[in-house]
């Protein structure tokens, strides 16, 4: 029997991504590739500040959310919305992680700066 391959784990919207074992929390994926997760509680699913967003397409890459999870995010499941620190990777997932609102209003401006200089280069 040949060993299995790990499971590609897509993190948008950088684009970075790792190869991860199966049974491995998204947060620890994220960790591996080199993409910041936010977190306070140590993946304890106390601090609910590593709500993630499961692609539709790819959403049976994760284990179905276990009881903490289903308390805490309620009606938030139903969107697409997880915490990275409970999800447990199964299968190939693309994963969106939101980006901080500074970092956020930063690349805003400095695309609107790029479009306005291109625009007087016209």
């Amino acid at each position: 029997m040949k060993p299995h391959r790990g499971y590609k784990v897509v993190f948008l919207p950088e684009g970075r991504q790792t190869e991860i074992a199966g049974g491995v929390s998204l947060l620890k994926a994220a960790r591996k590739a080199g993409v910041k997760i936010a977190t306070r509680c140590d993946g304890k699913a106390g601090c609910l500040m590593c709500k993630v967003k499961i692609e539709d397409e790819t959403a049976g890459g994760v284990k179905p959310p276990g009881d903490i999870e289903r308390r805490k995010l309620g009606s938030q499941l139903n969107d697409g919305v997880r915490l990275a620190c409970q999800a447990i990777v199964q299968g190939d997932i693309r994963v969106t992680v939101p980006e901080d609102p500074l970092k956020a209003a930063v690349r805003r401006r400095l695309e609107e700066a790029r479009r306005g200089h291109e625009d007087e280069l016209w």
